[in-house]
């Protein structure tokens, strides 16, 4: 029996050391991809080589790949979402009535016609010049290979592809409403990532993507008077021009040339993107530390003028995120009309054009805010999207508020707050651990993942201090950067900046819906004193900064510590008198405390006089003596 326990105990202590011993790794690729447009039928051809080198402790015997463009296809699992969820994205749906006259809504990719559907084709593979078997299963490619490939390895994929753009604009597509003609995000078979916990082939329904970290080495032939903007350094400027020559360089093509071909190298990212007009403008502006904004837009008269405004105010949102978080890594980024919205992606961003220059400096805030989070800390936006939607909300309403200059708000996530309180009494709320495409329905993805995302850490500086909030986003920044960071290692960076425990943090605001509900349940004489009694009502913990103003005019705050943070925050506000008391223990639902002073001598007690605690109920947090 001794020896069953000891071997029993021996083989849980090397699975554990393995389990917290396991270094970091992740997969490597780099393409190299030579694809041919036809802007006739909006049809291409494609030839890929892929070196894969595998990093993992795993033999691989089958690798996946992404074919998004199926998606466009009737009957797909796109369409099916779009057919069953209760509030379906109105940019795929179109309003019709049924026989008994009844307003419904129509999938848009149910009607498409076959040479108006997306495709992507496989043919040829082979791994080492061996060829591979391959199944096709709507947009993912599952592929059989020829021989193992064994950890700390490398072997090398060629295939030939054919695609079709589709008519129906999701981040890609042709033609979109604003008339570009070519949005060209997700075009090419993508290897699936796969990491420390299996393969990431999820199929393409709604939502945002996971990739390899690699090298793209990209040529690209289309007709000459077309304009190119995307991911990646244009190797060739001054023999293709379009205003990426040097100065005082004067392009002239071959006479008999219909085709121009691009070629594009992307270091050191996961996705490569690009988008083609006829009519793009094409200028270039100096950004911080000598990078180039690239902006690419539509040459109307109605729209020029804010894209024209719009360029000076990205250099500054640009310079503010470098500060904030770390300096931007690459030497360009662009900025792309195209797409349907806006859409981040390696190096650059499609954005709609139009409307107001408020809303295209909000998308192009927003957007460039991926490039941090997203495109250098590649969070698994599929399972995780609060974490790069999330922050980059936070980060996107700082800089923001930081543009207002002297009219800034002194709480510029005061609608971030109010948006996930009306989630909250909806009774639709799901845990953020709800995978993207999981979600019941639309609204409720959307504040999760952008807004109760961006809670997470304006919520941090309630709990931390801002100091400390700053500070974990830099250290965040610097240890993660071209990795695939998960929503630990947020937490750890903060616990090891701050000192503070934070896994109750992590696990009750991400993890579960659970809720912050503080409330004043008392005020009481007590003897010449005021004894206050502060209840616990939502099931998720917090510390209590807690604001005394008194009736001659002075304040005073109480600090309670939360037990199980181990931790004493700074004083947010040096400048007024601060008392910590004994800390609350979350099994305790009632917790009192006293004043020195006479009860009449109390004009008001506020609990979180900042607002950035997120207690769904706030009318009991405050208590006015009358």
């Amino acid at each position: 029996m001794r020896k069953i326990i000891l071997l029993s105990f021996l083989s849980f202590g090397l699975n554990s050391a393995f389990a917290q011993n396991a270094p970091y790794w992740q997969q490597h690729v780099d393409y190299k991809m030579e694809v041919a447009m036809d802007v006739k039928n909006y049809q291409y051809k494609g030839k890929q080589e892929l070196v894969y080198t595998n990093n993992s402790p795993d033999t691989l015997r089958k690798v996946f790949y992404h074919l998004y463009p199926n998606a466009f296809q009737p009957g797909s699992e796109m369409d099916a979402r779009l057919h069953s969820i209760k509030d379906p994205d109105a940019r795929m749906v179109n309003k019709i009535k049924d026989a008994d006259g009844k307003e419904i809504k129509q999938s848009r990719i149910e009607t498409l016609k076959p040479n108006e559907i997306g495709f992507l084709k496989i043919t040829n593979f082979k791994q080492d010049g061996v060829t591979a078997q391959t199944r096709t299963s709507s947009t993912i490619l599952e592929v059989t290979l020829a021989k193992p490939i064994l950890p700390n390895s490398k072997t090398t994929f060629t295939l030939d592809f054919d695609g079709q753009v589709p008519v129906q604009v999701r981040r890609s597509g042709r033609n979109n409403k604003e008339g570009v003609e070519l949005s060209m995000s997700q075009w090419y078979p993508k290897l699936a990532e796969f990491d420390f916990e299996g393969w990431h082939a999820d199929p393409y329904i709604a939502r945002e993507f996971h990739g390899v970290w690699g090298d793209f080495d990209v040529k690209i032939t289309i007709d000459k008077e077309y304009t190119i903007g995307g991911s990646g350094y244009l190797q060739d400027k001054n023999t293709i021009g379009h205003g990426y020559e040097d100065a005082g360089v004067n392009v002239v093509y071959p006479k008999k040339a219909k085709t121009l071909t691009w070629h594009f190298i992307a270091p050191n990212v996961h996705d490569f993107t690009w988008a083609a007009d006829k009519e793009y403008t094409h200028d270039i502006v100096k950004g911080p530390n000598d990078v180039d904004l690239h902006f690419f837009y539509k040459n109307d008269p109605k729209t020029t003028g804010n894209w024209k405004q719009l360029e000076p105010l990205m250099v500054k949102v640009m310079d503010y995120y470098n500060h904030r978080v770390g300096a931007y890594p690459y030497k360009q980024y662009s900025f792309i009309q195209g797409g349907d919205g806006g859409m981040e992606y390696a190096m650059c961003t499609l954005m709609l054009g139009s409307g107001t220059l408020e809303g295209i400096l909000g998308t192009a805030t927003h957007e460039l805010g991926h490039s941090w989070f997203q495109h250098i800390l590649a969070s698994n936006e599929s399972k995780h999207p609060w974490m790069d939607e999330g922050f980059t909300t936070y980060i996107e309403d700082s800089a923001l508020n930081e543009l207002k200059g002297d009219k800034k708000e002194e709480n510029p996530f005061k609608g971030n707050y109010a948006a996930y309180y009306s989630l909250v009494n909806s009774g639709k709320e799901q845990p953020q651990t709800t995978h993207g495409d999981r979600y019941d329905e639309n609204r409720p993805y959307s504040i999760s993942s952008y807004v109760k995302g961006s809670i997470f850490l304006s919520q941090l500086v309630y709990v931390i201090g801002q100091e400390n909030l700053d500070a974990t986003l830099k250290r965040y920044f610097h240890d993660f950067k071209f990795k695939h960071p998960t929503p630990n290692d947020i937490k750890r960076t903060a616990e090891r900046v701050s000192g503070a425990e934070l896994d109750w943090y992590l696990i009750d605001w991400a993890e579960t819906a659970n809720t912050i509900d503080y409330g004043i349940k008392d005020v009481a004489d007590n003897a010449g004193k005021t004894t206050v009694t502060l209840e616990r009502i939502g099931r998720m913990p917090m510390p209590i900064d807690l604001k005394v103003d008194y009736a001659d005019g002075t304040s005073e705050t109480f600090y309670i510590p939360l037990r199980m943070m181990n931790f004493i925050k700074p004083n947010p506000n040096p400048n007024v008198k601060r008392t910590v008391l004994e800390d609350w223990a979350w099994a305790q639902s009632n917790y009192s405390f006293t004043i020195d002073k006479k009860k009449t001598a109390i004009k008001k007690i506020t609990i979180d006089p900042s607002g950035l605690m997120a207690d769904v109920k706030p009318a009991n947090n405050v208590f006015e003596v009358k």
